[in-house]
């Protein structure tokens, strides 16, 4: 009963950060009409990685204090469609699966690929307007693809960290570094473009530090260090729909005719993937003499 309750505890807690990054990337997508994009990202990273080195080295509230012992989807973006990537992207557990070989049961393999090619289909069925609509690029694809494979050894690499790390540590040390990575781009776009200080801005992007970056990741790396990352990263395809939830509530974008279909499948699978199936598949054992 403690496991299960402890599960459903990861499952509501991915569930939130899902939600979280839904407003991030509709207050991104606000965010660029003002501002470089690089910047966005850079001043985001280093920011939110900041703050969370700040809590975890002065307070207690996310557990105490561990120094790490002696980490391309925008490139994509430039030559494809963002469905396109998004569709790639989903196919992220996929990979997972196939990397990590378990010791699962035929019948529990079998329900997990399900799982993952049922929320696929979903992922696909959202952006099938789009699809249809847009061309494929050999470049783009490829770095979409690459994105794909980047995104789950990311995600493999903090389940590692996870055994000397806590979630928010992994979190803090990736941004901030991220960041530092990004920050020659973001000087360039700056003497491209001028970056206006507005309050609504400035308000946006606050919450994209707190919300999208800190509290979203501390849990998604968090949810890491228990569970699979197959079975982590099926919770990544309920970001196109949060996404484009956040988007038609604030920003005024419609929502396609085919969000209701592709909920089903995303959530059906997300359920299915959750399912303790090897504890389905198990013998019956008998009852003690």
């Amino acid at each position: 009963m403690s496991r299960l309750k402890s599960n459903g505890w990861l499952a509501a807690s991915l569930v939130f950060a899902v939600f979280l990054w839904g407003g991030n990337n509709a207050g991104v997508k606000f965010l660029v009409g003002f501002w470089p994009p690089v910047f966005v990202g850079a001043t985001r990273f280093l920011c939110a990685g900041l703050v969370l080195l700040a809590v975890l080295r002065w307070t207690a509230w996310l557990g105490p204090w561990q120094p790490p012992p002696r980490n391309l989807q925008y490139w994509a973006l430039r030559f494809t469609s963002a469905s396109h990537v998004a569709l790639i992207l989903g196919a992220s557990p996929l990979w997972a699966l196939v990397w990590e070989r378990d010791a699962a049961s035929p019948l529990e393999t079998l329900f997990k690929y399900a799982a993952a090619l049922v929320a696929l289909a979903g992922v696909g069925v959202l952006f099938w307007p789009a699809l249809k609509g847009s061309t494929a690029s050999w470049p783009g694809e490829a770095l979409g693809v690459l994105a794909s494979f980047l995104w789950t050894n990311y995600s493999r690499q903090c389940r590692l960290l996870g055994r000397h790390l806590n979630g928010a540590e992994i979190t803090a040390q990736a941004m901030w570094r991220a960041a530092l990575w990004l920050a020659p781009l973001a000087a360039w776009e700056m003497r491209q473009r001028t970056v206006g200080l507005r309050a609504d801005v400035l308000g946006v992007q606050g919450y994209c530090i707190i919300a999208g970056g800190v509290i979203a990741f501390a849990l998604w790396t968090n949810a890491l260090r228990h569970w699979p990352t197959s079975q982590v990263l099926l919770f990544n395809n309920l970001i196109p729909l949060s996404t484009m939830a956040w988007a038609h509530v604030w920003l005024g974008e419609p929502l396609t005719h085919t969000f209701g279909l592709a909920m089903l499948l995303i959530v059906g699978g997300v359920i299915v993937g959750q399912t303790p199936w090897r504890a389905v598949s198990a013998p019956a054992q008998p009852p003690p003499e």
